[in-house]
């Protein structure tokens, strides 16, 4: 049966797209290979989780929505995730639509750019064309090949040779609407010795049946450092796909600090590629999980140049009904001499019916380096629980506070106050 039969489009509507926005043709030609691999290819692989009965297909991907001149013309829903009075290198995609844009003057005065994807393609073809797609396969998996064939937004950030932007570069993705998509992709490439942090957002309107799928892509060159922060609060009927891939060069740095607070069923992988010498990769990631929700989150560092180091921190708290999934793997490459793999997974469950499985994954074929270990599923500690009440805090609260000093390592890790305050709002409603 013909992929274009199964989906809510075909290869005329993709084209159609494209050409609508000026896309040049090679990346037209992503597109329509990626709709044939997602006609040919199997859902990925994950560990206790089956996704063949998620909505992974049914949308209408090119759902648009009008510009807005200002920051206080956008949606309540954005307008809570950033200052609206000193709005400074900012980028908001809804759904298939750009729909604002700012960057200052200082950030294009260091040569940095900040865009849009799609301006992207039109005013930087030949260097998203030299990036595009190298750290992950269009053909990794069905997923990987829908997001190629329907990309309707994202992000290009580019920083030169040398230079180290100050402050962070932030992004917000709206979805709305029945059977809305979106699936925007992230390219980032900063140059050797050179220092970026982006921060992006994704929230969600009324509607049903909505997907996300995004993919993240990050090249670290040497000696660059680069920090990207995500928290995601997507409701209940958004089934949301994220891959985040970044290769890593001679002394760089990779920093992810990520915030799953969705209410719908989660896919997450997250995967750094160490390939020089003395390069670093770093992980912090959080989640909650309730009601029937399905989470599957994976964090991964491949080991491949000599005196790398990586270390990975996962925390999750389970309540109701949900099932959380927490994998991570630190893959140590032979040759990789003098590698540093340390991962911890740690899971509190609040809950009889709920469920959190811990699954650290070592796979080391070099002798001469150091890697380790840690993964605890428990309650809460009734002494601790004591030990508050018997300062007069209720029990209740004395819960909220354990919990909230258990996922407080990462959430301060944040870089924008903004939304590291929304992430603890987002902590607080789904805790209830």
């Amino acid at each position: 049966m013909s992929v274009d039969v199964q989906l809510r489009f075909d290869s005329e509507a993709i084209t159609q797209y494209s050409k609508a926005n000026q896309e040049p043709a090679w990346f037209l030609e992503k597109r329509l290979a990626g709709l044939k691999a997602a006609g040919e290819l199997a859902l990925p692989a994950l560990e206790k989780t089956k996704i063949d009965k998620w909505n992974t297909v049914d949308f209408d991907p090119f759902q648009t929505t009008a510009k807005v001149a200002a920051a206080n013309e956008l949606s309540d829903l954005v307008k809570a995730q950033i200052d609206v009075d000193s709005v400074k290198n900012l980028l908001v995609q809804k759904n298939a639509s750009n729909v604002f844009q700012a960057v200052s003057d200082e950030l294009k005065a260091q040569g940095v750019i900040f865009t849009t994807f799609a301006d992207a393609l039109q005013s930087h073809g030949d260097l998203v064309q030299k990036y595009l797609l190298n750290v992950i396969a269009l053909d990794e998996h069905k997923l990987t090949a829908l997001h190629t064939a329907v990309v309707n937004g994202g992000v290009f950030l580019y920083v030169p040779k040398n230079v180290e932007v100050d402050v962070p570069l932030q992004a917000v993705y709206e979805i709305a609407g029945d059977n809305a998509l979106l699936a925007p992709h992230v390219l980032i490439v900063a140059e050797a010795n050179s220092k970026v942090t982006y921060v992006d957002t994704y929230v969600s309107g009324e509607g049903k049946s909505m997907v996300a799928n995004s993919l993240v892509e990050v090249y670290v060159g040497a000696g660059a450092s680069v920090q990207v922060a995500s928290v995601r609060s997507l409701s209940v009927d958004v089934h949301d796909y994220s891959f985040r891939r970044a290769t890593v060069e001679r002394d760089g740095k990779m920093e992810w600090i990520l915030g799953e607070m969705n209410d719908g069923n989660t896919v997450a992988n997250n995967t750094t590629i160490l390939k020089g010498t003395a390069s670093i990769a770093e992980t912090k990631s959080i989640s909650v999980g309730t009601g029937s929700q399905r989470q599957n989150l994976t964090s991964q560092v491949q080991h491949i140049g000599t005196h790398t180091e990586s270390d990975m921190v996962s925390k999750a708290v389970m309540t109701d009904e949900a099932v959380s999934i927490l994998n991570g793997i630190t893959k140590i490459e032979k040759g990789a001499e003098k590698a540093n793999g340390v991962q911890a997974e740690n899971i509190l469950m609040l809950s009889d019916k709920s469920r959190g499985d811990a699954n650290p994954i070592l796979l080391i074929d070099e002798d001469d380096v150091k890697a380790g270990h840690a993964a605890s599923v428990g309650r809460f500690s009734e002494e601790s629980i004591f030990y508050l009440m018997s300062r007069g805090i209720s029990r209740q609260g004395a819960e909220r506070l354990i919990i909230l000093g258990f996922l407080e390592p990462v959430v301060a890790e944040i870089p924008v106050e903004e939304v590291k305050n929304r992430l603890r709002q987002a902590l607080e409603r789904k805790l209830g």
